[in-house]
């Protein structure tokens, strides 16, 4: 890579979509001006679900407004409801607890490994009960969970398995795609995703089309397509937006690329940090199976110090899930009142995420390592 001078590098960009703003334009105007006058679950997105479908050759694609929606739809459409439990990571996004609790079950909070920050096997079946429905992996920041494990864990005590696979569209593990681990998976399309667009969006990946089926109503107040204003049962309003989908589909030319200079990017960072274990900054590794890469992440104990060090240089970073979801005031009630989750609150004490967008330039990563790098020299003296 090139060398590199000092960068203001921000960690959320403001430009990812400006290469497409005149498509985005076009797609609003055709929408909106367009004979049919469809501006939600149109054909443009059934094409979508079609294209993703087909990618990933599952049963069916559901899209939805998010990847919380697409993870609400699921737990609605295996009936998880009151006096059931499922079993989530302690550490991660609300919305692994917040479905739960919205259902009416309870959500039991699991340890996670304390370098892969993902639910930890072991710690999952210990919480297992005769009141759990199902179990709620999730892959975080570039590596994905354990699934096979769980897969057999589901088995094992006749479970449902929820893939929350949000931020992993593209990753795969052994083959498989992210999301198709489980009875359900989803993504979520919030802007800073591998396929993020300009709004909240998300989808339902199954290889179960029942499931499939009940989700599709579920998501348009429990109406099934053929017949308006016929409820079947209680549903939601979780529908996409078709100016949103027409968007997607132009992007999804483009995905493959973009994926692969994420990829590029964290095999350079990791390459250039695998040596500062010793100086207390543990990286993810070098490439390898199960990873997904849509934020980069180190763990240190100096994790302010880091961010300061690397904002005085231009570099921003950001620190996702401070607390565990334990701790968090809205969810302290589901959770034992002197539970300990070791591997959650280091994960939660330790993460700093640096700046991982496919169009960073050579010089701009490399700033970013060289300024990591001598933040480990320096604090090493």
């Amino acid at each position: 890579m090139s060398t590199a001078t000092a960068h203001d590098i921000p960690f959320f960009p403001p430009d990812l979509f400006d290469a497409d703003l005149d498509t985005l334009l076009e797609v609003v105007h055709a929408t909106g001006t367009g004979a049919a006058q469809k501006f939600i679950l149109g054909e443009h997105t059934a094409r979508l679900e079609r294209v993703l479908r087909d990618r990933l050759d599952a049963a069916d694609v559901v899209a939805c407004s998010s990847g919380t929606s697409a993870l609400t739809l699921v737990l609605a459409a295996m009936d998880v409801g009151p006096g059931d439990e499922v079993v989530v990571p302690a550490f991660g996004c609300a919305p692994l607890a917040a479905t739960v609790i919205a259902r009416g079950a309870t959500p039991v909070f699991a340890d996670v490994d304390p370098v892969t920050m993902t639910m930890d096997p072991d710690a999952a079946e210990k919480a297992v009960t005769g009141r759990t429905r199902a179990l709620m992996p999730a892959h975080v920041f570039s590596v994905m969970a354990d699934m096979p494990r769980f897969g057999e864990l589901a088995s094992l005590y006749g479970l449902r398995l929820v893939e929350d696979s949000a931020l992993a569209q593209g990753g795969t593990l052994a083959g498989r795609p992210a999301g198709m681990w489980g009875d359900a998976g989803v993504y979520s399309f919030v802007q800073v995703k591998t396929f993020g667009m300009p709004g909240e969006g998300g989808v339902v990946v199954t290889g179960d089309a029942e499931l499939a089926v009940r989700a599709r109503m579920l998501r348009n107040h429990g109406q099934d397509g053929q017949h308006r204003f016929l409820h079947h049962q209680v549903g939601y309003n979780s529908r996409f937006d078709e100016v949103m989908a027409a968007f997607q589909l132009h992007r999804w030319e483009g995905f493959e690329a973009r994926l692969a200079r994420r990829a590029e990017i964290s095999a350079y960072y990791s390459r250039r940090f695998a040596p500062l274990v010793e100086n207390g900054i543990t990286a993810p590794p070098v490439g390898g199976d199960g990873r997904c890469h849509y934020v980069y992440t180190l763990l240190t104990e100096r994790r302010e110090e880091l961010r300061s060090y690397l904002a005085a240089r231009g570099v921003a970073t950001h620190v996702y899930y401070p607390r565990t979801l334990p701790a968090q005031p809205g969810f302290a009630a589901h959770a034992p009142a002197h539970g300990r989750w070791p591997g959650a609150e280091s994960a939660a004490r330790r993460n700093v995420s640096l700046p991982l967008y496919p169009h960073l330039s050579d010089a701009q990563v490399e700033h970013v390592a060289d300024t990591v790098c001598a933040f480990a020299e320096e604090s090493a003296r």
